[in-house]
């Protein structure tokens, strides 16, 4: 299975990403991936050293800048 379809299997869940060259993460609803794997996500937070930073809302990540995707339990 591509990655993309895995991904795209992931619209409408919260989901825990992990940023390139970076220490944050964020955790938010996945509402959107494209081929590129750029990801729009809604309820966004950031955490830092897991512990919660901000609220950050909708936010747009640029797929290159992404490490991991893992889906979270509700």
């Amino acid at each position: 299975m591509f990655p993309n379809k895995r991904v795209q299997g992931m619209i409408g869940k919260k989901v825990h990403v992990e940023m390139k060259g970076e220490r944050t993460v964020l955790e938010g609803v996945l509402r959107s991936v494209d081929d590129y794997l750029n990801l729009h996500l809604s309820a966004a937070n950031e955490l830092h050293d897991g512990e919660k930073r901000r609220l950050l809302g909708s936010v747009v990540v640029r797929g290159n800048n992404v490490v991991l995707i893992n889906p979270m339990k509700e």
